[in-house]
């Protein structure tokens, strides 16, 4: 038996959950669903007595860590890489992580500790990121050990710009016959990188997990296709009747391998779709009010692969996701006790 079961490679972030009136969000440039923030300004808004900061909620973030603090309380052997700073937050991110079962293997940096602000403003959530440190990780802090101790490793998508550090992996997990789970982070990620990671797919033994806008754009970017643009303004069940009537041949193609590659596409309330060995398998689930979607997808990931490397089905894995991925949205981002997780953990023991 390896030492790691699953190994999450990505961007350690502190994400802090926190009310706004449109003053301040005018104030410090959070205007848009989602952007960046400079981090002087995000300093500034952290000292701003006016934010009522003692009503938020901090939890450990980025996608690969949420993966990693998910799995470890699904009770998998879990390591996750990344690079902090020195601060406070850097603390807080670590404590929480191996709170959870995590082993942190986290490269210290002089900069500062990636934050992102997860602001209810009016109702309306906008995300302001600041990643700092968590853009220092290079291959040479990813050794050939680490990589071969693993069953699986995930990958967080938005690591993509990093190319040498995505393709070292990839490559030193491929010769050691070791799958790599890519979450492909955003519409804006795969606009750009379509036919990146379509390469990959062929060439390395991947997960490919998306949501139904970024499978949407991917499948156009590929076909090079500008009509399916105004695909985003429907419903998630026509989205979901699309994927299926539109998509779904290409997608069959592209995973008509004997194993790998496998396309996941999560449709949040509706479940997910799952394309593997050319076939299509479909996991409903059911709708509930959440109380916040951040993590949503991250736990499906984490529930999927955990099940995965227990021997589960692909109906099992998404079955899986889907009630791991509706206990996440009942608290903010992955702030979640491991006791609510207990039940599912104990489906996944050997």
């Amino acid at each position: 038996m390896k030492n790691t079961e699953i190994l999450c490679i990505g961007n350690p972030i502190v994400d802090i959950f926190i009310n706004i009136d449109n003053s301040h969000a005018q104030k410090y440039g959070i205007l848009d669903p989602v952007q960046h923030i400079d981090r002087n300004k995000a300093d500034l808004m952290l000292r701003d007595t006016t934010i009522d900061f003692s009503k938020g909620v901090k939890s450990s973030g980025g996608g690969a860590a949420n993966v990693a603090k998910i799995s470890a309380m699904l009770g998998m052997k879990t390591v996750f890489v990344g690079t902090t700073g020195q601060d406070e937050h850097a603390l807080f991110f670590e404590e929480e992580i191996k709170s959870a079962g995590v082993t942190a293997v986290l490269e210290k940096s002089d900069g500062k500790t990636g934050l992102c602000f997860a602001c209810n403003v009016a109702g309306e959530t906008r995300f302001a990121a600041s990643p700092g440190a968590a853009l220092e990780l290079m291959e040479n802090h990813i050794s050939e050990e680490m990589i071969g101790s693993a069953e699986v490793i995930v990958l967080d998508g938005y690591i993509l710009d990093r190319r040498p550090l995505v393709q070292h992996v990839l490559l030193k997990a491929s010769r050691k016959g070791i799958p790599v789970a890519l979450d492909v982070a955003s519409v804006m990620q795969v606009k750009s990188k379509a036919e990146e990671i379509l390469t990959y797919s062929r060439q390395f033994p991947l997960f490919v997990f998306m949501n139904a806008d970024e499978t949407m754009t991917f499948c156009s970017e590929i076909r090079k296709s500008s009509e399916d643009d105004n695909l985003f303004s429907l419903s998630e069940k026509e989205k979901e009747t699309v994927i299926l009537r539109d998509f779904s041949p290409m997608l069959k193609i592209i995973t008509d391998g004997e194993l790998y590659p496998i396309v996941v596409v999560k449709l949040g309330g509706r479940g997910a779709i799952v394309f593997a060995g050319g076939n299509v398998y479909r996991e409903e689930t059911f709708t509930i009010i959440p109380r916040d979607t951040v993590g949503a997808g991250d736990a499906f990931c984490a529930a999927f692969i955990s099940a995965w490397i227990r021997d589960k089905s692909i109906a099992e894995c998404a079955a899986l996701g889907n009630k791991v991925a509706r206990e996440i949205l009942e608290v903010n981002g992955t702030h979640i006790k491991s006791a609510k997780l207990k039940a599912f953990a104990k489906t996944l023991q050997k």
